[in-house]
């Protein structure tokens, strides 16, 4: 699968920027609810393994996933149940070491993923998903973790056509984003025309004047993987299903979550 490729060419983008940091500079905090870089990573890896975990069928996903989930529902923090396993499972796992295992575990997935047929369902937290789609959202979560720390770093980030996987993730998960909010989607879903960073112009459903979302595909991708504010890019939403949506637009699973205010994310010394 192309995307394979893809989150791989992502992961590694990731990891060009991490390789000269020691330890402390990967105690960094972030934007991102007071992550650190560390704790990007820690998420990262343990994703990374879950969907390997995925391809096999037995019980290898339920029985990794299921503790971390079981913590969470006991009241803990994400970053706490990845903690207890980075401690238990891995024998207090940090630093650099913690990079070297997420960038040698990212290559051995984009390997497991490069031949499976991307039709194959695939059992995950929420739910089941196809092949191609998994690791597009392992693409996704790697681009839109990757932003806080190039942001922390004050790197401005080199972006390619890849980012076209998560512009359509974003457009694909349009009804999710108000069906997991508990709202009706409204219709007609707006018409999406992006430009690349090629310059290539990228289109999505039925064109339209009153309902539709232009700009750049970097932009639409910030908003809908939740790194920017949707006043922070260059995105321009025109009728009500179209504003709407991008004031609240989530790509990725989980519980409703509110995009960061205007102003907060931004890279360091912009």
């Amino acid at each position: 699968m192309r995307e394979a490729e893809d989150f791989r060419a992502e992961s590694r983008a990731l990891a060009a920027i991490l390789a000269p940091l020691d330890d402390q500079a990967l105690k960094a905090e972030t934007l991102f609810k007071g992550w650190t870089i560390e704790d990007v990573l820690g998420h990262l890896h343990m994703f990374n393994i879950a969907a390997q975990l995925s391809l096999q069928e037995d019980g290898a996903f339920d029985a990794f996933l299921g503790p971390v989930f079981a913590a969470i529902a006991e009241g803990r923090s994400m970053i706490a149940a990845q903690d207890v396993w980075l401690d238990e499972g891995l024998g207090g796992l940090r630093g650099a070491a913690l990079r070297d295992a997420w960038a040698e575990t990212a290559e051995r997935t984009a390997d497991a993923y490069a031949d499976v047929d991307p039709k194959r369902r695939l059992k995950w937290a929420g739910p089941d998903m196809s092949a191609r789609s998994m690791i597009t959202a392992r693409q996704m979560e790697t681009w839109a973790h990757g932003q806080e720390v190039f942001d922390i770093l004050g790197r401005e980030r080199e972006e390619a056509d890849r980012v076209r996987n998560i512009c359509h993730l974003g457009v694909a998960t349009y009804g999710w984003t108000f069906v997991n909010r508990g709202e009706t989607p409204p219709e007609p879903a707006p018409f999406v025309r992006l430009t690349g960073p090629s310059g290539a112009i990228w289109k999505w459903n039925e064109p339209r004047e009153d309902e539709r979302v232009e700009g750049s595909a970097v932009g639409f991708a910030q908003v809908v993987a939740q790194t920017r504010n949707v006043a922070d890019v260059d995105l321009r939403a025109t009728g009500p299903n179209a504003a709407r949506w991008m004031a609240v637009a989530q790509c990725f699973a989980g519980a409703p979550n509110d995009p960061p205010p205007p102003g907060l994310r931004r890279r360091a010394g912009s």
